[in-house]
């Protein structure tokens, strides 16, 4: 028994049970430390990269990066970004490890130049081009964690060692812990609140929250009816992955649709005797982030289309993960469904993830005068299923 004042040596039994709440622990603290401009250490098999996302790291994180290296910094970029700082297409190597690493004279190595290098809504007058170099052991990582901090993809990074980043106190992340983190988060979402809330659309409405191991965003299901009991009969309730869309689903943005689209499933659902889930998902933007999406609306406003707007920020086409909406079906009891949706990448992606579509249920809306162009682009380069 541990006296009374004193630290207990040993954890207790329940904060060990589940072996992957550690991993996913440290990399959700090493998002937080990226996003206020803090390096963090990758750890990998044979090799160490100190990292600082470039659009928030200051001049102390600059100096604290210096302190740990022990090569001179580079500037990691997704693919797609590096092509339009350098002004010139970048053929992807099979070493680059979905990274372009660029050189760093000293003139660009000031905060406000290297988020002019990542954010392409900001003012760019370089007075060169960098140059590009090898890209270091763990890039694959670091870019990825930039991703799951919603930043720009886009990292001032240097090979360091353990030792020289713990007498900074700088946080330590496995960079595998990194790359599993989308899968592993996902399959360790439970339920954590339950409440019945009726709606306009849908008066017989319940909503359940999830949460991940590592305590972070919450994702929601909205249950119709009683779209489990169809399930255990054997029936197949209607499903729609709605990713959040703060603009469109709270404000009525006419750029998208995506209000139409939750209010039209949820009243659909309504009206349909097997009930129905709304899977209602932290992934706005296609998994980019409100931030990223306004940065892609300027873009957007410039003449991108929305696809090519999110490569420009490093981004890829669709960024979501499909495994956190399986996740929440299974644990609603539901696993045989009618998919709500025009994308038959959402059919692919639950498919994979070992939930049965039985059958697409058209979900489209007329435009509206501003959203024409959106709706195109969802037609003719995502593949969406549209009507002409």
């Amino acid at each position: 028994m541990t006296p009374p004042g004193s630290l207990a040596t040993e954890p207790p039994s329940d904060v060990t049970a589940d072996p992957r709440v550690p991993g996913l622990r440290q990399v959700h603290r090493a998002m937080a430390e990226l996003r206020r401009g803090t390096p963090v250490l990758l750890r990998g098999r044979d090799a160490c990269l100190v990292v600082a996302a470039a659009e928030t790291v200051g001049a102390l994180g600059l100096a604290e990066l210096t302190h740990a290296a022990r090569q001179p910094a580079v500037l990691l970029l997704a693919p797609v970004r590096a092509a339009a700082v350098l002004q010139r297409p970048v053929p992807h190597a099979p070493d680059d490890d979905g990274a372009v690493a660029l050189r760093l004279p000293p003139s660009l190595t000031a905060p406000e130049t290297l988020r002019s290098l990542a954010d392409p809504t900001a003012e760019r007058l370089l007075p060169e081009l960098p140059e590009r170099v090898t890209v270091p052991p763990l890039a694959q990582a670091a870019i990825a964690l930039a991703k799951l901090g919603r930043l720009l993809p886009a990292l001032v990074a240097a090979p360091a060692t353990e030792a020289a980043a713990a007498r900074l106190s700088l946080l330590s992340v496995d960079a595998a812990d990194i790359l599993d983190y989308p899968a592993t988060a996902a399959t360790s979402l439970t339920r954590v609140a339950e409440a019945r809330v009726p709606l306009e659309d849908a008066p017989e409405a319940r909503i359940i929250a999830f949460r991940a191991a590592e305590g972070g965003i919450e994702h929601l299901a909205i249950l119709i009816g009683t779209p489990e009991k169809t399930a255990a009969e054997g029936g197949a309730p209607l499903v729609r992955a709605h990713s959040e869309c703060f603009t469109g689903d709270l404000l009525g943005s006419l750029r998208c649709d995506c209000g139409p689209q939750l209010r039209g499933a949820l009243a659909r659902m309504a009206q349909d005797p097997a009930g129905g889930v709304l899977l209602y998902l932290a992934q706005e933007g296609r998994g980019i982030g409100l931030v990223n999406k306004l940065r892609a609306y300027t873009l957007q406003d410039g003449g991108l289309d929305t696809l090519d707007a999110n490569r420009a920020l490093g981004y890829g086409a669709d960024e979501r993960n499909f495994l956190v909406a399986a996740t929440m079906l299974r644990a609603v009891g539901v696993e045989r469904v009618r998919l709500l949706t025009n994308n038959p990448d959402k059919i692919a992606g639950l498919t994979a993830c070992g939930i049965d579509v039985l059958g697409r249920e058209a979900h489209a809306f007329d435009p509206n005068g501003v959203n024409d162009g959106y709706l195109k682009t969802k037609a003719l380069r995502f593949g969406h299923l549209l009507p002409e």
